[in-house]
């Protein structure tokens, strides 16, 4: 029982996948249908990590559509069509959790709804890899609310100093501060802005590849 007593909890979207073009093209179809004109892949990437009802008011706003009730029904059923066109697992990801889980406990949190969080996980063979995973649909408030992952601390029996969140966004970063625990942010994902992180908070990490996330781990759990 001696490994539970810390906790690894991994953001999804932007942190172990990429599923930035999936996304894209299922709010851009929603876009379309409702008359707008496409965005790029970038920009709706930019408004991915506080849930997809978020996600779908912003596209649309940013299409300057007028809100629309069903849409976000509508988006979550585009989505659920392609949630594994082009998403994949960023190179070594699958290495890394494997070496934190050795030694701690290791989890997923996630805004996105439980459900294809699952079939993501589980069609790049990452599921088995994790002990826990909480969606954003869940008992729990979304991220940056710490709820979530204060619930998977008790569950792994580790203590805010003894847990580690590795996210890619401001989201994740406001969510370890406000549970109390550390920190370490991918540069490589798609939630991250340099220059949100100008003022960077004592020991956060924030690192650029999965080699450097691999270390950070290492460190983190050797301390």
């Amino acid at each position: 029982m001696g490994h539970l007593l810390r906790l690894i909890a991994f953001d999804l979207d932007g942190t172990l996948i990429d599923s930035r073009r999936d996304l894209a093209d299922s709010a851009n179809q929603l876009i379309e249908e409702l008359g707008g004109e496409p965005l790029s892949e970038e920009q709706i990437g930019g408004m991915v990590g506080e849930g997809a009802a978020l996600l779908v008011r912003r596209a649309i706003a940013a299409a300057g559509l007028p809100e629309n009730p069903g849409a976000l029904e509508r988006f979550l059923a585009i989505y659920d069509e392609r949630l594994l066109n082009h998403t994949r697992a960023y190179d070594g990801v699958a290495d890394v959790v494997r070496g934190a889980r050795g030694r701690a406990r290791v989890s997923v949190l996630t805004n996105k709804p439980l459900a294809p969080t699952e079939r993501v996980l589980a069609g790049l063979g990452l599921r088995g890899l994790f002990d826990e995973v909480i969606g954003g649909d869940g008992p729990y408030p979304r991220k940056p609310d710490p709820a979530g992952l204060n619930a998977l601390m008790a569950s792994a029996q580790a203590s805010p100093d003894r847990t580690l969140l590795v996210g890619d966004s401001p989201i994740d970063l406001e969510t370890a501060a406000r549970a109390g625990a550390g920190c370490c942010l991918v540069s490589y994902g798609f939630g991250f802005r340099p220059n949100l992180f100008e003022q960077q908070r004592p020991g956060v990490r924030i690192v650029s590849s999965t080699a450097e996330l691999s270390q950070a781990i290492e460190a983190f759990i050797s301390s």
